[in-house]
């Protein structure tokens, strides 16, 4: 896994042993599958849907029904590109000023017909305001998405 760090960005690639198709699939719309459940910000999530198209919602779902929208889908071209935004605030919270959330860009690259790299760049994480570092190390830290896309890596290419 290849890791860098921009001032107000992180960057992180993986290959994954699978077809970009399967992969983006995987990524989109079985998040609920790889995504690490002690990330989430509704207790009890059990479901994460993506609605697949620009303006779509990503949203957690808890056991007893209650719903969490954290996120914008921003674009969603199977299987090469997918986006969205990141509507959390530096308290884990949501936020709700569309110019105070970041965005995550994940591209899709066939490296062979049974192998993809996957490239995510959370980006402009200095949207988040006074203190955005704090998010910086924490979605670019072993815990993030690090931990993220090896989890995804493994799911994708166990299904």
């Amino acid at each position: 896994m290849i890791i860098e760090t921009a001032s107000t960005s992180v960057t992180h690639s993986i290959d994954v042993a699978a077809p970009a198709e399967h992969v983006f699939d995987v990524f989109t719309g079985q998040m609920n599958t790889w995504w690490d459940p002690t990330h989430h910000l509704l207790p009890g999530t059990v479901e994460m849907l993506v609605e697949p198209f620009v303006g779509g919602a990503i949203t957690d779902v808890a056991a007893d029904g209650s719903r969490c929208t954290w996120a914008r889908v921003l674009a969603f071209d199977p299987p090469t590109h997918f986006a969205f935004s990141w509507n959390i605030n530096l308290r884990w919270e949501i936020e709700t000023d569309s110019e105070r959330c970041s965005e995550v860009h994940v591209s899709f690259e066939a490296t062979s017909e049974t192998s993809t790299r996957v490239v995510l760049e959370h980006r402009h994480l200095d949207r988040h305001g006074e203190g955005w570092e704090s998010m910086h190390d924490a979605v670019g830290g072993p815990d993030g998405w690090v931990r993220g896309l090896t989890r995804f890596a493994q799911t994708a290419a166990r299904s």
